[in-house]
């Protein structure tokens, strides 16, 4: 088959290189434009750029990609089937319509659960045990087309956002072949998803990342995992002597042998030596390892105790009370 891959992060990554192995024909690549700015690299080509670059494909990076002028442009590749991954952009009825074998999509869960731009920080937030990747057909509702595959995959312990989305982006490589064999050759097995069981995973916000330290320790463990690599959880060092500071927080240790006292506040320093930085949550005592300022590098917690005048009876918070 013809194909045009839609597609920017890199989850897509190796599924795009993999049509390359097959004997299906990769006409174009349709990406997200380099965004400059605070916060992105002008000069950074994207894996799934680089590659189409690699292999003499066309590269498209319009802005929108209903406009009428993208549609027009799409229509100059005569694709049998579009691949969507990660592209990052809704797309519209139109533009569904013009690949006469339709469009799949390579998405980063167990469809129903989940739909939306953050399938994977949803999965380690709330808990599951295991997640995955499924190919469906695109319709226009967002993540709802019919099944065409899946695989699955226990979520580690201690895995974050970051180190699962990598998994999962090899994962979906076979799952996705599979799919397009099946298309090919017209015994695809579609299955309609369970209205009943559908979850959503909106984009996430920066402010998703403040951390609530009422929560049991569990419960903050797995915020702080979905965090990463972005936009990570955080918290604000209150002092009684100067101004808060915003500090991220990317791993937490449980010390349930470390005593409170009774009504000890969520968020309260138990302590603060060189022997460690333990926290008071929602449920148990933990300690925290490393800790990064804003604008600073990451440190461990006894080079951030030599910097700052944390004392034992401090309480953190989620938000700056200065607003």
């Amino acid at each position: 088959m013809r194909l045009v891959m839609l597609g920017t992060g890199d989850f897509a990554a190796p599924s795009f290189a993999s049509l390359y192995g097959t004997s299906h024909e990769v006409l174009a690549l349709v990406t997200q434009p380099e965004r400059t700015g605070r916060g992105h690299h002008s000069a950074t080509v994207s894996r799934m750029k680089q590659t189409a670059l690699d292999h003499g494909t066309p590269v498209f990076q319009p802005e929108s990609v209903n406009t009428p002028e993208s549609l027009e442009e799409l229509r100059k590749y005569p694709a049998d089937l579009y691949i969507v991954a990660a592209y990052g952009q809704i797309l519209s009825q139109e533009l569904l319509s013009i690949p006469p074998r339709g469009t799949v999509n390579v998405h980063a869960s167990l469809l129903p659960k989940y739909r939306g731009a953050a399938p994977i920080n949803y999965a380690i937030w709330k808990g599951e045990t295991e997640t995955g990747v499924s190919i469906i057909r695109v319709l226009p509702q967002l993540d709802a087309g019919p099944i065409l595959g899946k695989v699955t995959t226990p979520i580690g312990p201690r895995e974050t956002a970051g180190e699962l989305e990598d998994r999962l982006s090899e994962l979906a490589v076979p799952a996705l072949l599979q799919a397009l064999e099946d298309i090919e050759q017209g015994c695809e097995t579609a299955i309609v998803q369970e209205a009943s069981l559908v979850t959503r995973a909106p984009k996430m916000k920066k402010t998703q990342g403040a951390i609530d330290w009422t929560q049991p320790a569990e419960q903050i463990d797995r915020h702080l995992r979905a965090m990463q690599p972005w936009p990570v959880a955080y918290t604000f060092v209150h002092f009684a002597s100067r101004a808060p500071v915003r500090v991220q927080i990317r791993r937490i240790e449980p010390r349930p042998e470390f005593a409170s006292p009774a009504g000890t506040p969520p968020g309260t320093v138990l302590q603060a030596t060189r022997g460690g930085l333990i926290l008071q949550t929602g449920s148990i005592a933990v300690e925290i390892p490393k800790l990064q300022p804003d604008g600073k590098r990451e440190l461990t917690a006894v080079e951030f105790l030599n910097g700052m005048p944390v004392q034992v009876g401090d309480l953190w918070r989620s938000a700056d009370p200065r607003g």
